[in-house]
């Protein structure tokens, strides 16, 4: 899997959503960047670890990018389904053991074990497929929501809620303990709730989410892993909007993922993420992602 060759600097941005083009994109140069250890062994490391175990969306992102390097160039991802095992220490690399399960002139199929301390922490299998034609094409429409122009990122909006004077004195350790965080990820919510009047929300919530930095065209395959990183982002906090915290959670952890990719696209362009719980109980369900 090739990675992407940065423009010359001074390009500028494009008005269709391209990010400034003087500066890669960490989840490329760092994060997704993974050391070949032996032939289908490969060693990761940590960029962003918002809690005292891994964000879950590296495991996947890296694991992909692991499995993706087994493949020739000319098939592509089109879906991965997904365990996580045991939680992720943040302290020491991860390992990605890659098993060509199948390869055939179509499809593939590949099984990735991601390990630390001799035990694994998270399986994985992922299909890849011949890119070909197909003359029965349909898809869902998109949901009216504001473009990402018209909307304040986080960053914004968090300085917001520490400016309102009617803001519990609960949230600004938290929400200083966010900001002060290097998120590789730009995110715009769409109709954020003011803190100060939060009430009973259904358990539904929509963000336009980017990679930080710039991408370019470049390999499909690396879209599909930044996009896998992507994907386990604020899932867990979308079960607890009608609940406003009422119950003591001594912690929420992702158990299963699976992604589908469809079409081409690109990474550091603006994607309508919708994060959506149906049911919860001893355990939560929660989809999905628009490209």
């Amino acid at each position: 899997m090739s990675s992407p060759q940065a423009p010359e600097d001074g390009q500028g941005c494009g008005d269709g959503g391209d990010p400034p083009r003087d500066l890669r994109s960490v989840l490329v140069t760092t994060v997704l960047n993974l050391e070949p250890l032996d032939e289908d062994l490969f060693r990761g490391r940590h960029y962003w670890v918002p809690a005292k175990r891994l964000f879950g969306g590296q495991i996947v992102g890296q694991a992909l990018v692991a499995a993706a390097k087994s493949v020739s160039e000319d098939v592509h991802v089109h879906s991965l389904h997904c365990y996580f095992v045991r939680a992720g220490d943040p302290n020491v690399p991860v390992l990605y053991q890659v098993e060509r399960t199948r390869t055939g002139s179509s499809f593939s199929v590949r099984s990735v074990k991601a390990v630390q301390h001799g035990k694994p922490i998270f399986i994985c299998q992922a299909s890849f497929q011949q890119a070909q034609p197909s003359p029965m094409q349909h898809q869902f429409s998109m949901p009216t929501v504001p473009p990402p122009e018209e909307l304040l990122d986080c960053e914004t909006l968090i300085d917001q809620y520490l400016r309102d004077p009617n803001l519990q004195k609960r949230y600004p350790v938290a929400l200083n303990r966010i900001a002060a965080q290097e998120v590789p990820i730009e995110i715009k919510p769409i109709n954020p709730s003011p803190l100060s009047q939060l009430q009973r929300m259904e358990p539904k919530q929509m963000f336009w989410v980017r990679a930080r930095g710039y991408i370019g065209e470049g390999d499909m395959k690396m879209h599909c892993c930044v996009a896998a990183y992507i994907s386990d982002y604020a899932f867990l906090g979308t079960a607890v909007l009608p609940h406003q915290w009422q119950h003591k959670v001594h912690f929420m952890v992702s158990l299963d993922h699976s992604m589908w990719f469809h079409t081409p696209f690109r990474a550091d362009h603006w994607m309508l993420y919708e994060c959506e719980s149906p049911w919860a109980g001893f355990r939560i369900f929660i989809f999905k992602m628009r490209g």
